[in-house]
């Protein structure tokens, strides 16, 4: 008999169904993981959005729509667009590419929550999601 090395076609077959399981398993958890973490980035930024109009506030009394006023820097992905902002109140919605058709608001003071705001108490961001 001839001492022959190597793996058999089954034994391939088999490592081969194995990592398929193994990818099967992973990839849905993966994708779940992302997901989280794109909608905690959109209530991060709203976060730091509101408080940067409560110090833009104090220094003008008023609210500002423009991030450079805000000194602000958006995330990768992120979109965030100031509705209102006005000397009684300021109202924001943001969403990340990520995961299209999910968004947040968040409002404040006197503005009022727009058309598609998810946002229905003053200062607390509220979520599509």
């Amino acid at each position: 008999m001839k001492d022959r090395k190597g793996f058999t076609l089954i034994e391939l077959l088999i490592v081969v169904v194995i990592i398929g399981i193994l990818a099967a398993i992973a990839i849905p958890k993966y994708n779940t993981t992302r997901e989280r973490s794109f909608r905690s980035t959109i209530m991060s930024d709203l976060r730091n959005l509101a408080g940067l109009q409560e110090i833009y506030h104090s220094d003008n009394n008023t609210y500002s729509s423009s991030f450079t006023d805000l000194d602000m820097t958006v995330s990768d992905g992120m979109a965030i667009t100031v509705n209102e902002a006005t000397g009684t109140g300021w109202a924001a919605t943001g969403a990340h590419s990520g995961v299209p058709g999910q968004h947040c608001g968040v409002y404040h003071g006197n503005a009022a929550a727009s058309g598609g705001d998810p946002a229905s108490v003053a200062g607390v961001i509220t979520c599509s999601f």
